[in-house]
């Protein structure tokens, strides 16, 4: 679904299998953002083609962590030389420690993915358009959250959904690291916040909105 904005929407809605939002930044820029896993993946991208999206056109795929859900199917572009696998320079190595081994809690095997873009806090240019990485560990371990300023959008991974947050039980998960990272993203100016589950939300108040009602309501519960 095109959100608007070179901005185009796949949420997971499948009540019955787990698997994460996808979102796909089109223009000059061309990035598929957490692919999911890879099972679903030629769904994921027969829907792009609906909607005029051809895959051979892609050029990045950003992680914003590393676990199954999100982070598997990357596997799937590591021999397209014209494709730049990204994910924060601590996600890799979470990956390749503890991290690698949740894959088996799940009944899969760890990916061999050939991460080329190492990513780090602060700007980071994609096609034409400047973005920011911003840390947001709490979640997992080299979390990121990608922010696009021109367009007040915000790709929030698992850190922050529609009032309510990433779980921190999991394996370097972490309350305190959490709750930073979202107080870090609510300074943000965010018209659309696009999390890695649930509803997207649009509109700058209702941004605001919602991340109050998580400081309010779920933080002392962190």
């Amino acid at each position: 679904m095109k959100l608007g904005n070179d901005i185009y929407v796949y949420e997971w809605t499948n009540p019955l299998e787990n698997n994460c939002n996808s979102f796909f930044i089109g223009g000059s820029v061309r990035a598929l953002i957490d692919p999911g896993l890879m099972v679903f993946l030629p769904d994921l991208l027969k829907r792009m083609e609906e909607d005029g999206i051809d895959p051979e056109k892609i050029r990045y795929i950003i992680n914003t962590h590393s676990h199954p859900d999100h982070f598997e199917a990357s596997g799937a572009f590591n021999n397209n030389p014209e494709i730049q696998i990204g994910m924060h320079r601590d996600g890799i190595a979470f990956l390749n420690d503890i991290g690698g081994h949740m894959y088996g809690m799940f009944g899969l095997d760890t990916p061999k993915v050939d991460m080329g873009m190492v990513l780090e806090e602060g700007p980071v240019k994609l096609g034409n358009e400047d973005f920011e990485i911003v840390h947001t560990p709490g979640h997992s371990p080299g979390s990121i959250s990608l922010y696009w300023p021109s367009r007040k959008a915000l790709f929030s991974g698992d850190v922050i959904f529609d009032q309510n947050i990433g779980r921190t039980d999991f394996p370097g998960g972490s309350g305190d690291l959490l709750k930073k990272s979202i107080l870090a993203l609510s300074r943000l100016e965010i018209d659309y916040l696009l999390p890695g589950h649930m509803g997207i939300i649009v509109g700058n108040e209702n941004v605001k909105r919602n991340f109050q009602l998580v400081i309010e309501r779920i933080f002392p519960y962190i």
